[in-house]
């Protein structure tokens, strides 16, 4: 039976650049326990939140033994466990514009499990300046949503939502979220990392949602927009100015891992 297992797994190169996971949450998590089961060797991850009682339902990897801990120290302890062939990187902190250079050193892959605005878009235009691709993966009441994109060339993340939304909008902490749904959010981040890993230009370029309500899954391809700021011809982002992230009350959010 293993054996029959390892033959259908998703093979990684052995010379795989390590992922970069923002956010060890309640997507996080299961995407970590796929990608690591799937061949994964090298993970670098960054949070600097605790562990709640209100993230045990979504958040697998943690216990009630773990309430108040740092949620980094939880999540490599509980990876050793569960995933001991798995080298951790582990950095505490943010994804903020001071930090973009040293976590993305290196990376192969990203994978964004932030809950806000102003994360995913920081992260969006500082993985396509260093040529990084990255799956952003959100969930958020019943819906997930997941999207990846390719180190260079359109479509990116901002042909899709152009900029950060005026005023303040709902994240998993003020609208809630079914932990199932995250856990459905992490398995197709994870297909999309390892499929980005592996070279697979077919796995950026598209969006995909799950509706936990009608349990209706949807793949949908996203058009380049030619007028986009980071991607378009005549683009205008070209360097990361701390600025443009923090318009509305996303501002104090950047780098907010809670999913």
């Amino acid at each position: 039976m293993s054996h029959a297992r390892r033959a259908v797994a998703p093979q990684l190169p052995a010379d795989h650049g390590p992922l970069l996971l923002i956010g060890a949450g309640g997507i996080g998590a299961p995407a970590v326990l796929a990608l690591a089961a799937a061949g994964l060797r090298r993970l670098r991850v960054v949070d600097d939140d605790e562990v709640d009682l209100t993230n045990l339902h979504r958040q697998i990897l943690f216990a009630d033994t773990d309430v108040g801990r740092p949620k980094l120290d939880a999540f490599v302890d509980a990876l050793a466990l569960r995933a001991p062939d798995l080298t951790v990187d582990p950095r505490p902190g943010r994804f903020t514009p001071d930090t973009v250079d040293d976590l993305l050193q290196g990376i192969g892959v990203v994978l964004d499990a932030t809950d806000n605005f102003a994360s995913r878009f920081l992260i969006a235009d500082a993985c396509y300046l260093a040529g990084v691709p990255v799956v952003h993966a959100a969930a958020i009441r019943w819906r997930a949503t997941v999207l990846a994109t390719a180190a260079r060339g359109a479509p990116c993340y901002r042909c899709l939502f152009e900029d950060l939304p005026e005023g303040p909008a709902p994240d998993c902490a003020t609208a809630g979220v079914m932990g199932p749904v995250c856990g459905v959010s992490g398995a197709i981040a994870a297909d999309r990392a390892l499929a980005l890993l592996r070279g697979d230009p077919t796995a950026a370029g598209h969006v995909t949602t799950y509706d936990g309500l009608t349990d209706r899954l949807r793949r949908v391809p996203i058009a380049a927009r030619a007028t986009c700021a980071l991607c378009g011809p005549d683009r205008t982002i070209r360097s990361i100015d701390l600025s443009r992230y923090i318009a509305d009350e996303c501002a104090a959010q950047i780098g907010d891992h809670h999913g």
